[in-house]
Formats: structure tokens, sequence, C-alpha cells
């Protein structure tokens, strides 16, 4: 079995083709590096950040699908550029029929679009494992660096919960850890169970001086506003996650007619367009 070379030299009549990982390695890298600069630009204009919190911004469902909108336009402009790039720079082959010349060309995009969603995701992946430490780099454990993270999605509602006009005694962090673990049961299907209610009221009341009535209709305030944060943030995580999935769909069949097209142009079957000349007639040769 003969292996596809990069150059544009026609292969000879029988020649078996085999994938040309050059062309698909240098087009899964530039999707890659695209899609990179263009969530770059979405993280500043803050379409790649949301959150549950109250001291947020606006975080209702409209900007959620926005951001997941630009995941698709992201997946169609990356993946595409990317199959595009492996079709235009793989060999030129006259022999074969035009039927697998597209065949071939349509799967080198895909092996491209394999390839850069496995470079994402394993980029998401050490991403979502370096978080925890960067949350809480003083713990020990990922059980703890999993507490804090809970206690900054309800952050705000925690500073309500112990909010007093006297100082606190001595050290908080662990009496808002244990309050947060305490306060995220509210969105399970049993809810915050009455034992655990009950020792949330007279934690705020020992801690704020409140008198446990007053302690007690705090801890029901904060509570709900808690079960609503936690939920918004299920429903966008929700959102996105499908968003999320319907782009690496979308981005496959982008690489595939992307390549497609791409072969079309490397063997002159059709015009390339102005926007993809890339000023290539400024290098033509004229004697």
């Amino acid at each position: 079995m003969t292996t596809l070379e990069t150059h544009a030299s026609p292969l000879a009549e029988g020649t078996t083709v085999s994938l040309d990982w050059t062309p698909v390695v240098a087009g899964a890298f530039a999707a890659a590096a695209l899609a990179f600069v263009l969530h770059s630009f979405a993280v500043a204009l803050g379409l790649s950040m949301s959150s549950s919190a109250p001291a947020w911004r606006d975080t209702s469902s409209a900007l959620v699908l926005l951001s997941g909108l630009w995941l698709l336009l992201v997946a169609l402009v990356s993946y595409g550029f990317g199959g595009y790039l492996a079709a235009r720079l793989r060999a030129r082959f006259a022999a074969a029929p035009v039927e697998d010349v597209e065949f071939r060309d349509g799967m080198h995009g895909l092996i491209v679009w394999a390839l850069a969603t496995l470079l994402a995701g394993m980029l998401a992946l050490a991403i979502a494992e370096a978080a925890p430490r960067l949350i809480a780099p003083s713990t020990t454990n990922a059980g703890q660096a999993s507490s804090v993270a809970g206690e900054n999605l309800i952050g705000f509602d925690l500073d309500r919960l112990f909010r007093s006009e006297r100082r606190p005694a001595g050290d908080m962090s662990y009496a808002r850890s244990e309050a947060a673990r305490i306060l995220l049961t509210t969105s399970s299907h049993a809810g915050m169970q009455a034992d655990d209610r009950a020792y949330l009221v007279h934690l705020v009341t020992t801690t704020t001086g409140l008198a446990p009535a007053d302690a007690d209709r705090r801890v029901t305030q904060v509570a709900a506003q808690a079960k609503t944060d936690i939920d918004r943030a299920r429903h966008s995580a929700l959102i996105i996650g499908f968003m999320a999935g319907a782009a690496a769909l979308i981005g496959a069949v982008a690489a595939w007619f992307a390549a497609c097209a791409g072969g079309r142009h490397r063997d002159g079957r059709e015009a390339v367009p102005a926007y993809m000349d890339w000023g290539r007639h400024t290098f033509v040769h004229r004697p």
C-alpha cells in the first residue's frame, strides 16, 4: 500500500489511496486554534460566562441561548476551516472517479473534526481538573474543593444568611462551608431535611445574634433564593450542554462539506471564490 505524499502531483492509475495524516493534523490544529481565538472573543464579550449568583449581571435565558448560538457559529467556522484546509493540502489525484474523490475528501474532513474535537475535549478536561485547585488552592482533597465551588455558586446567599451588625468572633470559613452544604440540599428531590434546617437556624442564631424567630425567617428566605439560583444554574448548564452537543454535530457536517468544497477547488473542478483566494494571484508566475 502506498501512502499519499503531501504534493499536488496526480496519482498513477491503480494506486491505493490511504489516509493522508499530514493535512488532517494540520486541519485539526488550525480548527482548534481558530476555535480558541473565537472563544477568546466570546470571553471578552461575556458570551461564554454565565452565573446564577444574584451578584452577577444579566443571567436571563436569552443570554444563555446567545452563548449557545455562539458555540454553533464557532463550530461552523472552525471545523469548516479545518476541513477545507485539509482538503486543499491533500494530493491531487486525477485517476480516481469524482465520486470517490469527493468521498475521500469528506472523510478527511470528518477525521479533522474528530481529532479537533478530541483536542478540545482534552483541553476542557484539563481545565475542569485545574479549576477546583484554582478556586481553593489550600484544600487537600476533591471533596473540600467541590464544597468551595458549591459555596461560590450560592456565595451571595451565604452573605445574606450570616449578615450581622457585629463582626464574627472567629473564623467563618467552616460555618459557611457547612451552611453551603445544607443549602445545596434544597435542590434535591427530598429538599432540606427538618433537622438540617433546625441546625441551620441555630447556626445563624449563634453566629449573628438574631432572635430564633428572625433567624428562622432568614433561613426560609435564603433557602428559597438558593434553590432558585441552583435551579437556574442547572437550566443554564442544560441549555449550554445541549447547544455544545448540537454544535459538535453541526461541526461534523461543516467539516465534511467544507472538505468536499476544498477538494473541488484543489482539483480545479470549481472556481475558487474571491474570499477564499487568499491573494494567490499575487504569486502567480508570469513569463
